[in-house]
């Protein structure tokens, strides 16, 4: 984030850049003159035959000067030959030569060495077809460029470089002269810059003069944009551009805009800190004409093999209409956001995690700088921070958490500071030390778990006052079971167990009727006070398959899986923990409660548990039949029929009435390979209701109802489907199609034809092919379609609560060309969705895009046309419309 600042800034600095490219120039302009001189006579020296001497280029040359001309050896080499002029002291190296010296790289066409005047001439050459192949290339240390020619000086290591193409952090600069002064300053004559990698730039800023240090900065004088070769009514009288490789601290630009409530605004301008290797910083700010303003601050931070996270805070004083006017409001809003997360080699038996959302709860829908589509349609912020450590040769493990839940439309919050959790891996004590376990003893299993919990429940308005704790509560929870399994009758898995819970509690209430108040008195009891359940449970399990096979047909056969299972469970009345208290001023009136019941794990269970369970769970599973012509070897398809089809309701023996539960089914399948999915939830009632919709002791079918009343329904669909995923089989054939038909014109034609028919022939079916290719040109697209449904009938009133299709999909026109929309219906409020489109475009260098919500409390658009490279992405234009915004 933020690794290349992305702005031009306009420094006063300049002029004394200025200042040193005008003296640069002086320069360059008596350089050109020598070196055109000395062009011309190693010309004038090639020419004569009498003073060369080829040399044998198959063998790399290496040159040794004294120690004080040069201070390296110059190695070279050329592919056809190597000419050295000892008299003048020249070597001219043709047809993919190369330079090395020191850390300089120098290949080109022809390179010409003038040992006198330790300077190198490289050129590219020219091909048969008078094509100019073969340009230098210069290389040193990280820096490479590409020109037409080039002079370097092997003493100053200065060189003039004519025509230059080099790259910098992304940044590519063209220019027609260059003044290489050392490894770190270059001065460049009539220089564009550029993101576009092609030969003709789709865009660049024309500049007469620029100064480039590699890896840290380009300082320019007078500027233009060009775009396409046009030149645009966009000037600069100076500029300063950082082209920095990794993190710099610096100036971030704000952008810029206006909308009809707040007036004009700046938004997200500030300062990026780049603290160190470890962490960054940036602090953003906003500010609007009316009085408005915003700050934020966002850091990243990490440790290699350690951990690493981000935090950022965010504060908004939002002012709606003017002073004076009656809808005029003010709101104050903030967030936080926090994410951690632990490298898993830095501890392997402790883990420290945090995911922190937190803040007002009207932030994503009043913020005039946050319009994220998602964060605005979610009603709920969840929040955890977590330490968890295994501790090693013992089966003990233990969990901190602090846990944080804000729903946006009631703006309730509850939190939990903090919660333990200590768990005791199964333990099997009379298991034998060596070998497996045989018997139900040795496999009896005991387990521990103790949950410590303190929470607290407020709202915006409450949060960090000083009552904010008053209803705080806490309590502890711990529980032992013990159980088992064994073998009946081969196919029977028995499994019985038992159960223990103890809780405690600080704080217990006391209830009493106050004849002075006439109401009925709560009090709170400091001290600590316990309570404890203990039950027993049994199942039995087994699996049953069953196999129906088809002689004919693609199914070979289809495979039924029943897994039924019975249970029974057991708990003590427990109503010794429960006391009366007089209800009303009628002494008659009384009631009955117990101590514990607001604690945060409630009170104990009262009336007697005695129930039996039954469950049965299905599945179906179709074996495809394989074709005549499939290879040897190869395994036949499995298709599910149905993933699941479950049905469970559970018998209590000791009640007196209403002993049946409803049933509960579920299932679901996959259909069109895997691509839909199919759910469905149900509930059923054995029980009628009367005319008031209450449950009575008589079952339905007695009632003149069916078998079953059918209460609670709910459908969950979702289908996606990809252009990639259709048609395979069709371009298979239309390919064979085409291949028949071109070798069917061969044959008919002769294979020994007249030259101009086969010309006539192929000519067709050039045209042919491209026809095709129009025909059948791709345009790739996704679609996914959700399905809901939700029916209620409990009191027999019938009701559809929810009844709704959300669609969402992206078509590409082009390979450059991408449409996408996100909708939806609701039947049951007869209206469209949330609806988004988007637009788009890759252009190449440039990326434009346009997010469009038509209609709705959210309607607002988003247009931006900008450069890709983040160096020059504050070269850009975009224009946002708030949507309408309610403060209260």
């Amino acid at each position: 984030m933020y690794t290349n600042l992305r702005h031009i800034v306009l420094l006063l600095l300049f002029f004394c850049f200025g200042l040193n490219l005008s003296f640069s120039q002086i320069e360059q302009k008596k350089d050109e003159k020598n070196i055109n001189s000395k062009i011309d006579s190693i010309t004038t020296e090639n020419k004569k035959d009498l003073n060369i001497i080829k040399s044998d280029t198959t063998q790399i040359d290496s040159t040794k000067i004294t120690k004080e001309f040069l201070e390296a050896n110059i190695t070279h080499k050329a592919k056809d030959y190597t000419s050295n002029d000892f008299i003048n002291e020249i070597a001219i190296l043709y047809n993919e030569a190369e330079l090395y010296y020191q850390d300089i790289e120098l290949k080109a066409g022809q390179i010409t060495i003038d040992y006198k005047n330790s300077l190198a001439y490289a050129k590219g050459i020219y091909d048969s077809i008078g094509n100019y192949i073969q340009k230098p290339v210069f290389k040193q240390a990280s820096q490479e460029s590409t020109q037409d020619s080039l002079i370097y000086n092997f003493k100053n290591e200065k060189a003039i470089i004519y025509n230059s193409r080099s790259e910098q952090q992304g940044v590519i600069i063209l220019g027609e002269v260059t003044k290489k002064e050392n490894d770190s300053t270059y001065y460049v004559n009539q220089a564009r810059f550029t993101s576009s990698q092609k030969e003709n730039p789709d865009y660049y800023i024309q500049t007469s003069n620029i100064k480039v240090i590699p890896d840290s900065k380009i300082v320019g004088g007078w500027s233009n944009l060009v775009i396409a070769d046009v030149p645009t009514p966009l000037f600069l009288p100076f500029f300063f551009a950082p082209i920095t490789s990794g993190r710099a601290s610096g100036i971030l630009l704000p952008t810029w805009g206006e909308n009809n409530q707040q007036g004009y605004f700046l938004q997200n301008g500030g300062f990026y800190f780049d603290i160190n290797d470890y962490v960054d910083l940036a602090v953003l700010g906003d500010i609007y004409t009316n009085g408005s303003w915003g700050i934020r601050t966002e850091s990243n931070y990490s440790v290699r093999y350690k951990f690493s996270g981000n935090f950022s805070f965010r504060f908004e004083n939002l002012i709606n209409s003017e002073r004076g006017f009656p809808d005029y409001s003010k709101s104050s809003n903030f967030f936080v956001r926090w994410s951690h997360s632990q490298a898993a080699q830095s501890n392997p038996n402790g883990r420290f995690s945090a995911s922190v959302n937190f803040g007002s709860s009207q932030f994503y829908r009043q913020s005039f700088n946050e319009l994220s589509s998602p964060l605005f349609l979610n009603n709920t912020f969840n929040s955890s921070i977590n330490y968890s450590r295994k501790f090693t040769d013992t089966p003990f493990n233990m969990n901190i958490s602090l846990t944080h839940t804000q729903n946006t439309n009631t703006k309730k919050i509850d939190m939990s500071l903090p919660s333990l959790n200590i768990n005791m891996d199964r333990v099997y004590p009379f298991a034998p030390k060596v070998g497996s376990k045989k018997s139900a003893l040795q496999n009896i299993g005991l387990t521990y778990t103790m949950d410590l919990q303190n929470r607290l429940s407020t709202t915006d308005e409450d949060f960090l006052k000083p009552g904010m704790f008053d209803e705080a509560k806490s309590g502890i929870k711990q529980g032992v079971s013990m159980g088992t399994n064994l073998r009946l009758f081969k196919y029977f898995t028995v499994s019985p167990s038992l159960n223990y819970k103890e809780v405690w509690y600080l704080k217990t209430i006391d209830k009493n009727w106050n004849d002075n108040l006439n109401e009925i008195v709560t009090d709170t009891l400091n001290g600590f006070d316990a309570y404890r359940e203990y039950s027993a449970n049994a199942s039995i399990a087994t699996t049953i398959y069953g196999m129906f096979k088809f002689k004919k047909g693609k199914i070979e056969a289809i495979r039924h899986v029943i897994r039924p299972s019975i249970s029974y469970g057991y708990r003590p009345d427990f109503s010794s923990f429960y006391d009366e208290f007089q209800a009303s001023s009628d002494p008659n009136d009384i009631r009955e409660y117990n101590r514990f019941q607001e604690g945060i794990f409630g009170g104990p269970s009262r009336g007697l548990n005695n129930s039996i369970g039954i469950s049965l769970n299905n599945n179906f599973e179709a074996k495809m039949r394989l074709d005549e012509d499939a290879p040897d070897g190869e395994d036949p398809k499995k298709v599910k029929l149905l993933n699941n089809l479950n049905f469970s309701t559970n018998y209590n023996i000791a009640a007196d009435s209403l002993r049946w539960s409803p049933i509960q089914m579920s299932t679901g399948t996959l259909l069109f390979d895997n691509k839909l999915n199919i759910d469905i939830r149900a509930s059923m009632d054995p029980y009628a209701i009367n005319v008031n919709g209450s449950k009575i002791n008589t079952f339905n079918i007695n009632n003149g109802g069916s078998l079953f009343r059918l209460t609670n329904v709910g459908v969950a669909s979702g289908y996606s489907i990809k252009s990639s995923e259709l048609g395979k089989n069709k371009n298979k054939s239309t390919s064979t199609n085409r291949n028949d038909n071109q070798n069917q014109n061969v044959n008919d034609d002769g294979m020994f034809g007249k030259n101009n028919l086969n010309n006539k022939q192929n000519s067709e079916e050039e045209e042919q092919v491209k026809q095709v290719k129009i025909y059948d040109s791709k345009m790739p697209w996704d679609l996914r379609v959700q399905y809901s449904l939700t029916y209620s009938n409990q009191r027999g009133d019938g009701q559809i609560s929810s009844n709704s299709v959300q669609l969402s999909g992206n078509i590409e026109f082009s390979p450059k060309w991408k449409v996408g929309i996100s909708s939806g219906y609701d039947f049951q409020n007869k209206g469209v969705t949330y609806t988004q489109l988007r637009f788009e475009r890759d252009l190449d260098s440039w990326r434009f895009s346009f997010n469009w919500i038509p209609f709705g409390n959210r309607s607002t658009y988003y247009f931006f046309i900008g450069v890709k490279s983040s160096v020059l992405s504050d070269l850009k234009y975009d224009k946002r419309q708030l949507p309408d915004r309610r403060l209260f």
